[in-house]
């Protein structure tokens, strides 16, 4: 049976988001920068050819990512990374392949109402819009997204600051001086991102924000607290969005299908991670609820086969998957989350040659 016509990568992600089936699943890629240098090295790239990197892999996605030129904001401090935008604090954490920078400190813990409405905070003119246009021209034929899991991120944001603990009794008090602060954040970033849709000319294919909702087994929020705390602030994303005509991808790990319904409402139709060992995630049980609704980007797992099995079992996990989620498109295929560095090269090659082998549309 022959194989559709070849379509370039932004109209197979145009396609796949519309719930058509395009000549093969758009494949997107993220990792940890001890993989990311491994893969490389296989394919005889220069330590910063990230580009290079995604060609090898045939990746139908590019983001455009702003520098930030301003001022530091937030004072440096030995033993740490400190953003200087926005003043989260970060150590490095070894573990037994390789480490990775963890939040630390929490600034705001237990501080008082006037140090959350002085917290220093960017404006969307400290960021370096040149980048946009390039990013453009550079990937006429990519889907090109704006955003990330980090935008409108409200409760990793605020738990990165001042502790998940505090943040989860923040969020439920009316009076918190949190609100004011969560606005004060989703300002500057709707101001990036409305400059930056202007400056690409149409050329933007989707909208990423990120809220994680889920643990392992259920939701870390009730359905009240999403609804009157998250919900209308996620609205103003979506609204910017479909100011421009553009689909919106919620990001939001763990078990988080509870909120499905509320994402659909609020007029988001894709979602990304999809951890398909948390509770109510399987691939089956997500395309035969929201399949005809949702468009899915995710599902393979950086805990599962391309960390723990062989070659032969992350060939057998992506087909699996593929087999699952294609059927009458809506479906990228997807890391959950960055590949880890304790995933072997060669798993990370077996799955996107079993992607390009078995994502095929006929």
């Amino acid at each position: 049976m022959a194989t559709k016509a070849p379509c370039t990568s932004r109209e197979r992600t145009r396609l796949a988001f519309a719930h058509e089936e395009p000549d093969r699943v758009p494949l997107h890629y993220f990792d940890n920068p001890g993989l990311n240098q491994r893969m490389k090295k296989h394919f005889g790239l220069a330590a910063d050819d990230e580009e290079g990197l995604r060609q090898r892999l045939e990746i139908d996605f590019r983001g455009i990512w702003l520098p930030y030129r301003g001022r530091r904001l937030h004072a440096e401090l030995p033993n740490r990374q400190v953003d200087p935008a926005w003043g989260r604090r970060t150590q490095w954490i070894e573990h037994e392949s390789g480490g990775y920078w963890d939040f630390c400190d929490f600034p705001l813990k237990d501080a008082p109402a006037e140090e959350f409405d002085h917290w220093p905070m960017p404006s969307p003119d400290d960021y370096d819009y040149s980048i946009v246009q390039q990013v453009c021209r550079s990937h006429p034929d990519k889907a090109i997204y704006i955003g990330g899991p980090g935008s409108a991120d409200i409760l990793n944001f605020c738990g990165m600051l001042m502790g998940v603990e505090q943040m989860m009794m923040e969020i439920i008090d009316p009076d918190s001086p949190l609100q004011d602060f969560v606005d004060r954040r989703i300002n500057v970033q709707l101001g990036e991102l409305e400059r930056t849709l202007a400056l690409a000319e149409g050329r933007v294919d989707f909208l990423w924000i990120g809220e994680d909702l889920g643990t392992q087994r259920g939701p870390v929020i009730s359905m009240e607290s999403y609804r009157r705390f998250l919900k209308p602030r996620h609205k103003r994303y979506v609204d910017l969005a479909r100011s421009w005509n553009i689909p919106v991808m919620m990001h939001s790990c763990g078990s988080s299908s509870w909120a499905f319904d509320e994402f659909l409402d609020l007029g988001i139709s894709a979602i990304d991670t999809l951890q398909p060992e948390a509770a109510n995630m399987s691939p089956a049980y997500l395309k035969k609820r929201w399949g005809d609704k949702l468009t899915f980007h995710g599902c393979i797992s950086t805990a599962g086969p391309v960390a723990n099995g062989t070659v032969q079992d992350v060939r057998r996990d992506v087909r699996q998957t593929l087999q699952t989620m294609m059927p009458g498109g809506g479906y990228c295929l997807a890391p959950t989350h960055c590949l880890q560095d304790n995933s072997p090269t060669e798993n990370v090659l077996a799955l996107f040659a079993a992607a390009l082998e078995f994502g095929r549309y006929h």
